[in-house]
């Protein structure tokens, strides 16, 4: 049964980026995510896929959800043809596949044991409700942002992990990585 997950890192008052760019340059929450997602579907907006650095992202099966059914996702000198049907997405053929509703998106990830919700914030806040596990990076820190996290009930949700990472040398904010349940499906707390 699918375990629809949601990813990401915000600052105190939940800022998620600014100019389709992330908040900061943070290694340590870049190795958590790449850790987490490596080896699941990862699905995101074409805003996201755009900005990433590396595309697609690799052991990872992309899947970019998009209004514009012209859209052409570029991966270095890769271009992969937009698809109108999701039944018609190929992944072997494509950097990326394509679809245009959430719920092609859910249809392409359905029989996976884990699929990873990952921007931006349209993207976010049209899966918010449908997610079974929420991975947060609280940033210690308040940002200049032009998009923000959806609005998240917490009394619906349990932490069940909390790691805090202190600020360092390569990482200029301190972070804590949190784990929360939906409160129907949580066990414990877990603290490290």
């Amino acid at each position: 049964m699918l375990n629809l997950c949601m990813i990401a890192a915000v600052g105190n008052n939940f800022e998620l980026g600014k100019n389709n760019q992330l908040l900061c340059h943070l290694p340590a929450d870049l190795k958590r995510f790449k850790e987490i997602t490596s080896g699941f579907p990862v699905i995101m907006g074409d805003k996201t896929w755009e900005s990433l650095p590396i595309k697609p992202l690799p052991n990872r099966r992309n899947i970019v959800i998009t209004l514009d059914k012209n859209f052409i996702a570029e991966s270095g000198k890769q271009k992969a043809e937009s698809t109108h049907s999701s039944a018609a997405v190929s992944p072997s053929s494509l950097s990326c596949e394509i679809v245009h509703t959430i719920d092609d998106a859910i249809a392409l990830v359905k029989n996976e044991e884990k699929a990873f919700i990952i921007g931006g914030a349209t993207i976010y806040k049209l899966f918010i409700d449908k997610i079974d596990t929420l991975y947060l990076t609280r940033i210690d820190a308040n940002f200049d942002a032009d998009v923000f996290f959806p609005n998240v009930d917490f009394n619906e949700w349990n932490l069940v992990e909390e790691v805090v990472y202190e600020k360092d040398e390569k990482n200029g904010f301190g972070m804590r990585f949190q784990v929360y349940k939906q409160a129907r499906q949580a066990d414990s707390v877990r603290t490290k």
